[in-house]
């Protein structure tokens, strides 16, 4: 029970952190100078009636506080509004089309973050050398200041150019037809049984998901590795080791204590697996929501700046919430 009530807690605070995220997002874009109208239809040779005309379709000729009010209300049941952009298309159709892609593509880079880094960690933690442990902390700490975009084209110009064995962008290879279902290809091609689109899909995501995951297990190598440093110093290893328990089981041991601080640091990396994704996407022609909020921005399409932000505050809100879970699994001193 207590687990539950601390869920259900948890889950309305996340309405709250929305709340704030929208009104700042909300305040910066009115802030900015220049029509938004002009902004999104790239022209100022426009008729002043025309202008005026396009304005009060698009609801920008109401006041401030009631189209606050309006848009997070018409969210709050399902409608996200349309864009400005091209006129009377949904949002919630892109960021349908557009989210699988991302999530995907964290999903992969995290799963490769989480091998390197933690991998290493783990190695030069159980390692007696010093020499081994610094050489692990400077890959950390290498691997974290890479520029994305550098890192990607150098795989792309190796694995897609040179090697020929990779491609270099997109999703899938034409003519390969997959029916989709969760958005996420790699999965859907899996449900259906599709080998060939699975490969294909699998090609398609290994370059961009390495380099963002290449990219920030720099953190995860350090936290483990230190860590693990920490406990084998601690009174508790020694007493395991002074009742003869075999190496393999003290190492399980010291990992399991590790694996607390990795799973929370795991849950805020996620977030910023999203923003990040924005380099990794535009840089392989990846058709996600990073890619796709950057051109709204460019345009001030606000419908679809505020929906995306909505959409990122209520992940990043749940993923924090499923890292709280994982305490009390990972650790049975954890109680709620």
């Amino acid at each position: 029970m207590g687990l539950a009530r601390y869920v259900l807690v948890r889950g309305l605070l996340i309405i709250p952190t929305i709340i704030v995220l929208y009104t700042l997002v909300f305040i910066v874009l009115r802030v900015l100078p220049g029509n938004p109208v002009l902004a999104a239809l790239g022209t100022k040779n426009i008729p002043e009636e025309q202008l005026i005309a396009i304005m009060k379709e698009l609801g920008l000729d109401k006041p401030l506080y009631q189209q606050y009010f309006e848009y997070l209300f018409n969210f709050l049941t399902g409608d996200m509004g349309k864009s400005m952009i091209v006129r009377g298309r949904a949002i919630a159709s892109d960021i349908a089309d557009k989210l699988p892609a991302t999530i995907e593509l964290s999903i992969w880079a995290m799963m490769f973050s989480l091998a390197i880094g933690v991998g290493l960690g783990y190695l030069a933690g159980n390692s007696r050398r010093e020499s081994v442990r610094n050489l692990a902390r400077l890959a950390g700490s290498i691997t974290y200041v890479i520029f994305i975009p550098a890192l990607g084209i150098f795989l792309q110009l190796l694995f897609s150019q040179w090697l020929r064995i990779l491609p270099s962008g997109g999703r899938l290879s034409t003519g390969i037809y997959l029916k989709p279902v969760t958005g996420l290809y790699t999965i859907d091609s899996l449900l259906q049984l599709n080998l060939p689109a699975f490969i294909d899909a699998v090609k398609h995501i290994l370059l961009p998901a390495f380099t963002l995951g290449l990219v920030l297990s720099g953190p995860f190598t350090r936290l483990t590795l230190n860590n693990m440093v920490k406990i084998r110093k601690s009174k508790m290893v020694t007493a395991y080791y002074a009742r003869g328990v075999r190496e393999e089981l003290v190492s399980r041991h010291v990992f399991r204590h590790v694996l607390i601080p990795v799973a929370t640091y795991a849950g805020l990396q996620f977030a910023l697996l999203l923003g990040g994704a924005v380099l990794t996407e535009t840089t392989f022609n990846w058709p996600g929501i990073g890619t796709y909020l950057v051109d709204k921005v460019m345009y001030r399409d606000y419908t679809a700046i505020q929906a995306v932000v909505i959409i990122f505050a209520f992940i990043v809100g749940l993923t924090s919430l499923i890292v709280d879970v994982l305490y009390a699994l990972i650790d049975p001193r954890v109680r709620y």
